[in-house]
């Protein structure tokens, strides 16, 4: 059993879980991640570089965070003390890549044509190109080249009538979804909407639907570069084991979102429109976090400051308040207590 204090309480922390090394830090990593000297993959890996040079045990590193002997030496032998870079991905951009099919002078052609028969489709420009040139040509590569200049009749409509039908794509909605119970299975993420004194700010939430593990952070704008940035940020505190992402319908879940769902590789599902019993855990942590932290008194319209007090909330959260679908025991308690080990390592808490 362990305990941290801070100056009103004492936590107790189930054993299992290290607290003074995996979250009182995390308020001075956010800093150190904000500087940007080398990456996140890289800081977790130097994490694991310093706990081995603390033990020298390479058997209990791997223990600790969940990686492979053969993972941990590929990037011990990679290791320079003096470069933490030596810890970064190299590229992995294939060294012969697919060139560009079309040449210069095809692509003169294709474009000619395109302008002087604007609305003709790829299949009739094939054909006037092998006649007019007598050279063959494949409609994917004039395609190709259309899209390349933008050469359409009407570029602002084709615009967003593609958009129109990306968005048209059947969504799988999470009524479809066979629930699996385990830690990372599904992580329902959900917004909040303050209005103070005339200013707006919007606090993106997340909850393992399992052991009811929560996360939230506050933005000063509706985004989806916003929303990208926080599901990466709870992707890296999970260190990566999300399986399947629940979102409602909201503007600020596509583009760059879907950008960041897409690479990745996360399974996404939606609720049904207009019916927040779909995503009933998520909404309920909305609920608890305006009642137990925002309306206390809390809230600050700087969201530095605002997300540093929220993460002290956060840590009492997930590791102090009983909970009563969990049978009152804390969501890290219930989660040591059914898989020994949580996925959250002092490299993967950073706010």
């Amino acid at each position: 059993m362990y305990f941290i204090m801070n100056n009103t309480q004492t936590y107790r922390i189930p054993y299992g879980f290290h607290a003074v090394n995996d979250l009182l830090p995390i308020a001075e990593m956010s800093e150190t991640l904000e500087r940007g000297d080398i990456s996140r993959e890289a800081r977790r890996r130097l994490q694991w570089m310093d706990h081995y040079h603390q033990y020298n045990n390479a058997s209990l590193t791997c223990r600790y965070f969940g990686i492979s002997r053969k993972t941990f030496y590929y990037w011990k032998n990679r290791y320079d003390p003096l470069n933490p870079k030596t810890l970064e991905d190299k590229s992995k951009r294939p060294l012969n890549l697919r060139k560009w099919e079309v040449s210069r002078k095809q692509e003169l052609k294709v474009i000619k044509l395109r302008k002087q028969y604007i609305r003709y489709g790829k299949e009739k420009l094939r054909i006037l190109y092998q006649r007019e040139y007598n050279e063959t040509i494949s409609s994917w590569k004039i395609q190709r080249v259309i899209e390349k200049h933008n050469l359409y009749y009407y570029p602002v409509k084709t615009a967003k009538l593609r958009k129109k039908r990306r968005l048209s794509q059947h969504k799988k909605r999470i009524t479809e979804l066979q629930k699996e119970q385990r830690t990372g299975f599904l992580i329902a993420i959900d917004g909040v909407t303050i209005h103070w004194n005339g200013i707006k700010r919007y606090i993106l939430t997340a909850l393992d639907v399992y052991s009811k593990i929560g996360f939230a952070r506050m933005y000063k704008s509706k985004q989806s570069a916003n929303a990208s940035d926080f599901l990466q940020r709870v992707y890296y505190l999970l260190d990566g084991k999300i399986e399947n992402l629940l979102t409602d319908n909201g503007s600020e879940f596509e583009k760059d979102f879907w950008d960041a769902v897409e690479g990745l590789g996360i399974d996404r599902w939606y609720s049904r429109p207009r019916t927040p019993q779909d995503n009933p855990c998520d909404e309920r942590f909305n609920r608890t976090l305006e009642e137990e932290f925002i309306q206390l008194g809390n809230f600050d319209p700087e969201p530095k400051v605002f997300n540093r007090l929220l993460t002290e909330w956060l840590i009492e959260y997930n590791l102090y308040r009983p909970h009563q679908s969990l049978g009152y025991k804390m969501p890290i308690e219930f989660q040591n207590q059914h898989h020994k080990v949580l996925p959250m390592y002092p490299s993967s808490t950073g706010y």
